[in-house]
């Protein structure tokens, strides 16, 4: 008998997109989202604040947003984006793969491009249901650009 040899542990990084990307377009502007919470009280938040009270996100229809989301804490959160794709960004700053939900490990950030392109409002929320429960939620708010 053979030793078996050692597993290969892949990392957002050694991803890509199945297709090629619909917009390419650089994003306009940056926001940081952090992931909050305590271990020991076993409550979650974004921002230090928990859902209800935490603001939306605000984005206007049509634009490109790099989204950096902070875990501050010692959980992996599989943070969960409806009715748009997360184009994520590599260390080097090429697209990687398109998710739904990235999961952001203890302690790391995931930056992901968004494309905002279906209006309404949206839940962007940690995707094990309890962390959302007790307040791992918010929403991204998505305003009509009123042409000139």
């Amino acid at each position: 008998p053979g030793l078996t040899p050692p597993a290969t542990v892949l990392a957002y990084d050694d991803l890509a997109a199945a297709r090629a990307y619909p917009d390419r377009t650089p994003p306009a502007r940056e926001v940081t989202i952090r992931l909050t919470g305590s271990m020991n009280r076993y409550y979650w938040s974004i921002d230090g604040r928990k859902w209800p009270g935490v603001p939306p996100l605000k984005v206007r229809y049509g634009e490109r947003v790099r989204v950096r989301i902070v875990n501050e804490t010692m959980m992996e959160h599989p943070m969960h984006l409806h009715g748009m794709w997360m184009d994520l960004v590599k260390a080097d700053g090429a697209l990687g793969a398109r998710k739904h939900t990235v999961i952001v490990g203890p302690n790391s950030t995931v930056t992901a491009d968004i494309t905002v392109d279906a209006l309404k409002t949206w839940a962007f929320h940690c995707h094990i249901l309890f962390h959302a429960a007790t307040g791992m939620m918010t929403t991204l708010q998505v305003a009509e650009v009123v042409a000139p």
